[in-house]
């Protein structure tokens, strides 16, 4: 071999054994903050322990559980870039309902669900409102008697789901057993259907043959797919299917809190399979109670094929896995505790934002959120805690943190845990470079946790003054062992300053 090319061949490998443990530099910036709230009846003016998200070009749409001008919850808005934070809607708990869940945005409305309120004993309502905050109508409120049996269901689920003119969704009680139901209802608040109630539970671990307690759905074709938390054979939750006019329920997975899970959360479909996570039950962890510390889980869509793709420990990747988003063959979730923090003394458990193959492998620990304790007044950090609600763009998660960021200091030595935040969490590519003789090598990653870095490029200048000019650097990069590498040769005497542009 040429030895030029020996020695370049040299320092690339040498460039990969240095970078090839790169972890992803994550920015993490706080959005929005919510404000403190009067104790006990906690109103502010923007709202208190966001809960989801939803995104249309560069605005934010949320819901808060609590806060607002009657503290029953609000609808806001925000900007991506964190600026023209606004107060859409101040849910009174009349019959509005009280305490928004996640939120649908479709032909210039948004529509949700409130789990108590309404016009009926606190069962909740669904709404609709329009993106500027005008226009808040109540859709249908839920019967009476959440604790018993109704017709339609109580405390309805949030995760609604649109088809043409008909919304679909699921109330976590009521209905002819008790357990909940899953419904329809059009846009303009007409057709009201109850499409399936969940059967009675027996026994002391309220088992059933279809499950209990429904989350959210999602819907493909004429079939609604959905979990419920549960239930089931064991009494640790299912996963269901229906079609869409009522007919066809099928139990398709029943959990036993064993190395599959328990109590599962939503889902996500991809080709025939689903993909969901279950908050506690699974086989790993030191750190682990009795019903473990969750899982992520797939299932193919004709009830075959159940595979554990991961099980929490409790300890760096968290535990109590919640809703996941999908990209590609990466799935990306929160957790509501656990994280790097934990077991340390004087820090709390407080969640992580993590991302895994579809097929269970490359599990990544992408954020964790450091809690503080034992200081008076302040149980979660600036960064918040128990993140929910994540969405994707390019390569950038937006998400909620329920807890922490502002303090509330409710009383001498006693602890807030303030209101919640709106974060983002960016994963650009990180160049590391490495002076080597007469060489210098350049390398930074072609992807990080399913986040693609295909769109930058390496430029150089010699003046990092106001007439910088910054040109696309020669040679172009040579990938080795999943990293973009360059060598150039140092000139004596001269600078030369670098940066990944896109």
């Amino acid at each position: 071999m040429n030895p030029m090319r020996m020695k370049l061949f040299c320092l690339a490998t040498f460039a990969m054994a240095m970078t090839a443990a790169h972890l992803g530099a994550q920015v993490f910036t706080t959005l929005y903050s919510f404000t403190g709230t009067d104790f006990p009846i906690l109103t502010n003016s923007d709202g208190a322990l966001p809960n989801s998200l939803v995104l249309s070009g560069n605005t934010l749409y949320g819901t808060a559980t609590a806060g607002g001008s009657s503290g029953q919850g609000t609808v806001f808005r925000i900007n991506t870039d964190g600026t023209g934070f606004r107060t859409l809607y101040s849910f009174t708990g009349g019959s509005d309902g009280a305490i928004p869940g996640g939120l649908l945005l479709s032909g210039g409305t948004l529509y949700g669900t409130a789990f108590y309120g309404g016009s009926s004993s606190d069962s909740g309502t669904v709404f609709a409102l329009n993106p500027d905050g005008t226009g808040f109508r109540t859709l249908h409120g839920f019967t009476a008697n959440p604790y018993g049996t109704n017709s339609d269901g109580a405390w309805p689920c949030p995760g609604l789901i649109l088809s043409g003119n008909t919304l679909y969704g699921t109330a976590t009680a009521g209905g002819s057993s008790g357990n909940g139901t899953v419904f329809a209802v059009n846009t303009n608040g007409t057709g009201f259907t109850t499409l399936y109630s969940f059967t009675a539970s027996s026994g002391t671990s309220y088992t059933n043959s279809d499950g209990a307690d429904p989350g959210g759905l999602l819907l493909s074709g004429n079939t609604l797919y959905g979990t419920a938390s549960g239930g089931g054979n064991s009494g640790f939750g299912t996963v269901f299917r229906i079609s869409t006019d009522g007919t066809g329920f099928t139990t398709l997975y029943s959990f036993t809190s064993g190395s599959d899970g328990a109590n599962p959360g939503g889902l996500l479909l991809s080709g025939n399979t689903l993909y969901g996570a279950a908050g506690s039950g699974g086989s790993s962890g030191s750190n682990a109670l009795a019903s473990g510390n969750g899982t992520v889980f797939a299932l193919n869509t004709d009830g075959t094929g159940f595979k554990t793709l991961y099980s929490f420990t409790g300890g760096n990747d968290g535990s109590g896995p919640g809703g996941l988003i999908l990209s590609g063959n990466t799935l990306y979730g929160t957790t509501d505790g656990g994280g790097s923090m934990s077991g340390t003394t004087g820090n709390w458990e407080s969640g992580t934002v993590f991302a895994v193959k579809t097929d269970g492998t490359d599990f990544t620990t992408l954020n964790y959120f450091p809690a503080v304790a034992g200081i008076p007044g302040i149980f979660y950090g600036s960064e918040g805690g128990n993140p929910r609600g994540l969405i994707l763009s390019g390569n950038t998660l937006y998400g909620m943190a329920d807890t922490g960021g502002r303090t509330i200091i409710i009383g001498p030595g006693s602890g807030g845990l303030g209101n919640g935040l709106v974060f983002s969490l960016s994963f650009p590519p990180q160049l590391t470079i490495i002076p080597s003789g007469p060489y210098v090598i350049l390398t930074w990653p072609t992807d990080y946790a399913g986040f693609s870095y295909a769109g930058y490029t390496l430029q150089s200048t010699t003046n990092l003054g106001s007439a910088a000019v910054w040109t696309t650097n020669s040679p172009p990069p040579v990938v080795i062992g999943g990293e973009n590498v360059v060598i150039n040769t140092t000139t004596s005497g001269k600078q030369q300053f670098y940066r990944l542009s896109q």
